[in-house]
């Protein structure tokens, strides 16, 4: 579904990312763990244009999309839920959600999405008119990942889901991970730097260090891997 091949991109003169590869296939859930500054954010930020890399190419159903602007990708069916949430915090829960299904114009589809949402995160059918920005961290974490699914991404990317939540609400934001993955056969590719609940939820992983792709395997290899539990999951 998605392949990164030699994608170098750059902060001004600063190489963020030293020509990588990765491959995401339909209906997985594949996780990029590394340390802070190891590139991970920057790689979904070139997915989605937001970084567009200097060289390399970007495919989405084997066509290139490193050349389009990000509002073209998300209508290709990527979406993306950003570190630190970036809900609108003026805005109350339903109209974020509204804001989700921007480019979108089937009603019903859209009313049948928020009803599922709200199965998925019944607090927040309790905040629907509730400003966004009065919500705790995490609820705020589950608006973000609903606005990105009102889209119908057919590829969801995730950027540090759990950054900053208590340990429960971490427990069930990646039950929700695995959830969306199973019920709706929605394609995520998670950055995260809680190595070993990533790993868990995964199918697949890779490991990244200062720009650079350094090891990939199946998820429950490298949860076992010798040099991964030492260096990223404390073991």
């Amino acid at each position: 579904m998605l392949e990164l091949r030699n994608v170098k991109s750059y902060y001004g003169n600063i190489q963020a990312l030293k020509g990588i590869d990765i491959r995401v296939s339909e209906g997985e859930i594949i996780t990029l763990i590394g340390a802070n500054g190891a590139g991970k954010s920057t790689t979904l930020m070139s997915v989605c244009g937001v970084v567009p890399p200097r060289s390399g190419e970007i495919l989405f159903m084997g066509e290139p999309i490193h050349g389009m602007s990000p509002n073209q990708i998300v209508s290709l069916g990527i979406s993306q839920v950003p570190e630190g949430r970036r809900i609108f915090p003026y805005l109350t829960v339903m109209e974020n959600l509204d804001m989700g299904a921007f480019l979108r114009n089937d009603r019903v589809s859209i009313r049948e999405d928020i009803d599922y949402i709200f199965e998925l995160f019944p607090i927040l059918a309790e905040r629907r008119n509730q400003a966004g920005g009065t919500l705790s961290g995490g609820e705020q974490q589950m608006l973000a990942i609903s606005r990105a699914l009102m889209a119908r991404p057919r590829l969801l990317l995730m950027d540090e889901p759990s950054l900053g939540l208590a340990p429960l609400v971490v427990k069930r934001i990646f039950e929700i991970i695995r959830k969306i993955n199973e019920e709706n056969n929605t394609t995520i590719f998670l950055v995260e730097q809680n190595a070993n609940q990533a790993l868990k939820v995964a199918h697949r992983g890779y490991v990244m260090e200062t720009g650079r792709v350094t090891m990939s395997d199946t998820a429950d290899n490298l949860l076992t891997n010798e040099g991964i539990r030492k260096a990223y999951l404390g073991m």
